[in-house]
């Protein structure tokens, strides 16, 4: 039961997935929002402006602090997963609570967490639930295409348009070219409504593969507020993950590797590793915005 908050918790600002210093996507992350409604919760998410904000909204699971409760809001909704706030929310727990494994209850389901030593701080993991891919409506896959000014014979062949889940459903639009996928535009708020009848509570991820598989750049399309474009999407890259077993089945790489952000000004790197089964595992670290 929650109750309606007198003063407000302690907010941090992590970004996590940071390729350089001021790379990364910021999350915010409340330790302790036990004391938070839902309009509290989504007040501070607002305030705080960043894509997603992560609260422990049971920090102690049955006592055990190995074992919380989490629910995330972006700054106009509750959105089911947020990897790069998980990670946020992982380092700032390791940090006080030691390094090791931690499970996460979410709105989709539980997330098993890893987190280790690291350079300068802990390097976080989490492993998504179970993933599906499947194809896109050809009506939906149009009006998106259009929307983002990609023409049928810009896709890349090796790649089909497919919406890929691991914790948020995620369409993947493969790019060929350098030229345009460094440089299509959209219109924030027809993408965003696109979204939110498709149901893609996450981003609109467009990629560009090399000739390799474990090696992709990626922009995620996320109209939110004043935001347009994440520098780094966890849950997508674990959609991601799935969506290359799902196409390439046995030839999969067990790992690749992301890179994102270099389009707003805040580069990123993502690892993922692709099992021949099961959730997909997302790693990175994050830092303290000061």
């Amino acid at each position: 039961m929650t109750h309606t908050a007198t003063a407000d918790p302690e907010i941090l600002r992590l970004t996590a997935f940071a390729a350089t210093p001021a790379g990364g996507n910021p999350a915010g992350v409340v330790l302790d929002a036990r004391d938070l409604d839902d309009a509290g919760m989504q007040r501070i998410a607002a305030a705080v402006g960043y894509s997603e904000t992560a609260f422990a909204i049971d920090p102690r699971l049955g006592g055990d602090e190995r074992h919380v409760a989490v629910r995330y809001f972006s700054p106009t909704a509750e959105v089911p997963f947020c990897g790069h706030a998980t990670i946020a929310l992982a380092v700032a727990l390791a940090e006080r609570r030691g390094t090791g494994a931690f499970r996460f209850a979410t709105p989709v389901g539980e997330v098993v967490i890893g987190t280790e030593p690291g350079e300068e701080t802990p390097l976080a993991s989490f492993t998504s639930v179970e993933p599906s891919v499947r194809a896109l409506d050809p009506g939906v896959a149009d009006e998106l295409l259009e929307l983002i000014g990609v023409a049928r014979e810009d896709l890349d062949a090796r790649w089909p348009l497919r919406e890929a889940f691991a914790g948020n459903a995620h369409p993947i639009v493969a790019i060929r070219g350098r030229a345009l996928f460094d440089g299509f535009s959209f219109d924030p708020a027809a993408v965003r409504a696109l979204m939110d009848r498709a149901g893609w509570a996450g981003t609109v991820t467009v990629v560009r593969f090399g000739d390799a598989p474990d090696a992709v750049e990626a922009r995620n399309l996320f109209p939110v507020g004043e935001i347009t474009e994440d520098p780094a999407t966890g849950s997508a890259a674990a959609a991601l993950g799935a969506y290359v077993r799902d196409v390439l089945g046995a030839q999969a790489p067990s790992r690749i590797v992301v890179q994102q952000g270099a389009h707003v000004g805040r580069p990123s790197i993502l690892l993922v590793d692709i099992p021949a089964h099961g959730g997909i595992t997302v790693s990175g670290t994050a830092v303290a915005i000061r």
